[in-house]
């Protein structure tokens, strides 16, 4: 770790002796303020607003152009000082309020609206988990009712088309 930033989020940090720390310190809470708790106006934008307003948030695009230039994928904050950049960290997450989904920083890049868990849990009922085998199309039988196979067939369709089963 240097000795005048955070390892995390580069924040600034006070030194003994610093004369006007009121400088760094003010300078690490604009900082937090936009890496804590995100919400941006829109995710992968490569051009800075024309006229932003204090507070609000955006996160760069692959190709910054302008005042954004070398700060691809950070969330690009505007203060009364200007632009502020946090570089995002493995599963840093913003809410990007143009798209109304939640944006996650995984793999080296920004994923729009992608949940990743193991299940889904509504009321302490597991409604979805893991994919399992595919469920083989209904055959034979002495008796051949059309309408129900074509049923179970549309079942099963709907199923895998959500991507409940294989």
């Amino acid at each position: 770790m240097s000795d005048d930033r955070s390892p995390r989020l580069a924040l600034p940090l006070l030194q003994p002796g610093q004369a006007q720390k009121e400088t760094d310190h003010n300078e690490a809470l604009a900082m937090l303020e936009i890496a804590a708790q995100a919400g941006v106006n829109a995710v992968g934008v490569d051009a800075p607003p024309a006229d932003p307003a204090p507070g609000e948030c955006w996160i760069v695009g692959p190709a910054p152009t302008g005042d954004w230039t070398g700060h691809a994928d950070a969330i690009a904050g505007w203060t009364a000082g200007g632009w502020r950049f946090v570089s995002p960290l493995p599963g840093m997450a913003a809410w990007s309020i143009a798209d109304s989904l939640p944006a996650r920083y995984l793999a080296g890049g920004w994923r729009l609206g992608e949940i990743h868990a193991t299940r889904l849990m509504v009321g302490g009922v597991q409604i979805v988990g893991a994919r399992r085998a595919a469920i083989p199309d209904p055959t034979g039988g002495a008796i051949v009712d059309g309408e129900a196979r074509d049923t179970l067939r549309t079942v099963l369709l709907t199923l895998r088309e959500h991507g409940l089963t294989a």
